[in-house]
């Protein structure tokens, strides 16, 4: 496989780019490889800059659920854009695509439509802290929310404790409002509440891990923290930047019957451009400026090439029938890479993770239910197994701790060819495992 064009301009952009990317993860870093500068994608595909063809598993990390380039998502775009790019005036387009939210998302009331998911996470915190006049934040450790100075932390050895700083930049008065609990710990979360419920503003979570490979909920974890939440007056915050729209037509909270005060979306709702949004219950959404004194803005909220494509994204969506044909291909995904696995005889070196259209390989034979975990992975073998599917033609994530997407536009094809790609992958990392 030649990649010289893309070794070319990876030392170009590192002239001028930090790292030569504008997001860590893209560096192939962790993978010991050289990132595939892409010049174009169509369906279930993408091209790099040398020529080379490969059946694409990130999806630009989710959004592309219906595929590269849908030729209805395209066409709004593009009918829009020659009516203009921005205006930072209202638009129809906001009220259609909030209505839309608002519809199909159990806990929304009302939506505030902001630039990414980042922007939105910070802006729900800064909202519930407002709302409720109190400081502190509960997160559970892996779970990413994006690079917010309060959220940007880690925790310490013991069971629940006080965040300090994971990137310099952030001052240690920000990161020490924040509480960091394992995932799946419910007694860690009681030992918190306990001790701090009456400082605790809202806690933050995403209701399915997806940010430290794929950790799902196990014993009725998050019935157990929505009643912890309504019992202190806590504001619960689910992140479903990842999951909303991917596991559900009204994201995860409709998959799992959970109803959260506030919701952070971003990726799908955008078809592709870039996008975030924030809701919940009216009562609170109304302390948000102009109408309540919580400050947020955006010069780009709200753009009408985002709102169309978002609009088109899920009005597909719901046509009847798409999350059964979304199922059953993620389904098949999964299942043929795990029998991939036994096939090359590793399988009982691995754990195997699917929910709906995501799914992740760990490489270790540990049940993955938290961060701590997942860190048992072996990340060279990984490594050598992303590196063998790569050559193969199938562009997974260059991390470990990253998830596989499988979009609508993915063909049966598509998915055998990676499941024999897999049985190759597999087998020429036997012997490391």
């Amino acid at each position: 496989m030649k990649i010289e064009r893309s070794k070319t301009l990876f030392e170009e952009a590192k002239k001028y780019i930090p790292g030569g990317v504008n997001s860590p993860v893209r560096a192939f870093k962790s993978v010991g490889d050289t990132p595939r500068f892409i010049e174009k994608a169509k369906g279930s595909h993408i091209w790099d800059v040398d020529g080379n063809e490969y059946i694409d598993y990130v999806c630009s990390w989710g959004p592309m659920i219906l595929g590269h380039a849908h030729p209805e998502v395209i066409k709004a775009i593009v009918e829009q854009a020659e009516k203009g790019t921005s205006y930072g005036a209202p638009t129809e387009l906001e009220v259609k695509l909030a209505k839309i939210i608002v519809d199909m998302v159990p806990s929304f009331e009302k939506v505030r439509m902001v630039n990414s998911g980042t922007e939105a996470t910070m802006s729900a915190i800064r909202l519930a802290r407002g709302y409720t006049k109190r400081d502190k934040i509960v997160k559970f450790e892996g779970c990413y929310h994006g690079h917010v100075d309060s959220l940007l932390v880690k925790a310490g050895s013991g069971l629940a404790t006080f965040g300090v700083p994971t990137s310099p930049g952030i001052p240690e008065d920000f990161a020490k409002h924040t509480i960091t609990v394992p995932y799946n710990n419910i007694d860690a979360l009681k030992q918190v509440i306990a001790e701090f419920g009456n400082e605790v503003a809202c806690i933050i979570m995403e209701p399915i891990m997806a940010n430290a490979g794929l950790i799902t909920p196990e014993n009725n974890f998050l019935e157990n923290v929505r009643e912890i939440t309504e019992e202190n007056g806590i504001i619960l915050i689910f992140d479903e930047v990842i999951t909303g729209f991917r596991l559900s037509s009204g994201g995860a909270q409709k998959y799992f019957n959970i109803t959260p005060d506030l919701s952070c979306f971003g990726k799908i709702i955008g078809g592709g451009l870039p996008v975030g949004a924030f809701g919940g219950k009216a009562e609170i959404m109304d302390y948000l400026a102009p109408e309540g004194p919580v400050y947020q803005a955006g010069t780009l909220s709200g753009n009408p090439l985002a709102m169309v494509a978002g609009i088109k994204t899920l009005e597909i969506l719901q046509r009847p029938g798409t999350y059964e044909v979304l199922r059953e291909k993620g389904k098949k995904f999964a299942e043929g890479i795990k029998s991939a696995a036994e096939k090359a005889g590793v399988a009982d070196k691995l754990c195997f993770k699917n929910v709906e259209s995501l799914s992740c390989i760990f490489f270790t034979n540990t049940n993955v239910k938290d961060f701590s975990t997942a860190t048992t992975s072996n990340t060279e073998a990984y490594a050598t197994f992303f590196r063998e599917m790569l050559k193969e033609g199938v562009y997974l994530a260059p991390s470990q701790f990253e998830v596989a997407f499988v979009s609508t536009a993915h063909t049966d094809k598509d998915i055998e060819k990676s499941i024999q790609a897999a049985e190759k992958a597999f087998s020429a990392i036997k012997n490391t495992l």
